[in-house]
């Protein structure tokens, strides 16, 4: 979405013409309807915005919901001041050469899955003026350690005995998909760790492709069958910090956590170690798919493992 912001005395006096883009919250809000408020009802970001005191607003949209986002904003009466754009942003002309705002919920499962990330950064390359805004801004994976015997032994270990028939093949296959649902907090065992962090207006489309260290200290003793990917959100460039999580421990969002279930079955003591290597890269033939490989390893008390497992995200 593109606006040119008016809105009270002290912003016009600090900007008098703000353009804002939205990209994708429409596209999202077809096929989920959790989240963000702004994304649960097509074009009510751009509503929103325009009302905040945007001087107008462009929505950028490739799907067919673009025609009944053109409807609300016509049966609002905000058509003087949001224009929906029926395209991709790769393809599109705007009427317009440079934007102030730039707004995308572009964010995907593990962050990256699916995500929009390459395209806002396109959006921005091409119209963001200098000093402009993109919103949410700032990004950082988490990665935290699991117990999930139940899970695993119900899904996964099953298949090493169906009835007397060996299916493990199956079994690697399930390994190989992480799991994409919500946490219980109880089920935590680590710490957190921190992997990457990511700035929306100086990184690179080459960024999403990276290889980072992680460190998780077992938080009491247990098994660890499982480590969860999650992400935080912020927005920094509001007058006031807004930010949200898709922690186990935080509310619930669409994008819930992701679920790397081990080959191994760790047993740890409170204090224990396990250290290892998160790879990710877009997948060649599909960028928004994922690869991941992952390199772990601990020594405990009551056991060694060092592994590396192959993940994809399709």
């Amino acid at each position: 979405m593109l606006w040119t912001k008016q809105g009270s005395r002290k912003q016009q006096q600090t900007t008098t013409s703000t353009l804002m883009l939205i990209l994708a919250s429409m596209r999202r809000c077809s096929r989920t309807l959790s989240g963000l408020a702004a994304t649960k009802t097509p074009s009510v970001v751009h509503h929103i915005s325009s009302r905040s005191g945007a001087k107008h607003v462009y929505g950028i949209e490739c799907s067919a919901i673009a025609d009944q986002a053109k409807r609300i904003v016509a049966d609002n009466g905000f058509s003087d001041r949001v224009t929906i754009i029926k395209g991709k942003v790769e393809e599109i002309t705007l009427p317009v050469d440079k934007v102030d705002c730039i707004i995308s919920e572009w964010m995907g499962y593990f962050l990256f899955y699916e995500s929009m990330l390459d395209t806002v950064l396109y959006a921005r390359d091409k119209w963001l003026v200098p000093g402009g805004l993109i919103l949410p801004d700032k990004a950082t994976l988490s990665m935290v350690g699991i117990e999930d015997g139940e899970y695993r032994q119900e899904k996964i270990d099953f298949w090493d005995n169906v009835y007397g028939f060996d299916m493990s093949s199956i079994k690697e296959r399930a390994l190989i998909e992480p799991l994409v649902d919500n946490v219980d907090p109880e089920q935590i065992a680590t710490s957190s760790c921190q992997m990457k962090t990511i700035d929306i207006l100086d990184m690179k489309v080459e960024d999403a492709n990276f290889e980072v260290p992680f460190k998780v200290t077992a938080s009491r003793n247990d098994y660890i069958h499982a480590l969860v990917a999650y992400f935080d959100i912020a927005f920094t460039q509001c007058h006031k910090l807004v930010k949200f999580s898709t922690s186990p421990r935080s509310r619930h969002t669409h994008w819930k956590q992701t679920v790397f279930y081990l080959e191994d079955t760790l047993i740890v003591d409170q204090g224990e170690v396990i250290q290892g290597v998160l790879k990710c890269s877009p997948n060649k033939k599909n960028p928004r798919d994922l690869d991941i490989s992952m390199t772990y390893e601990f020594k405990g008390k009551h056991m060694t493992a060092s592994r590396t497992q192959q993940y994809r995200m399709r």
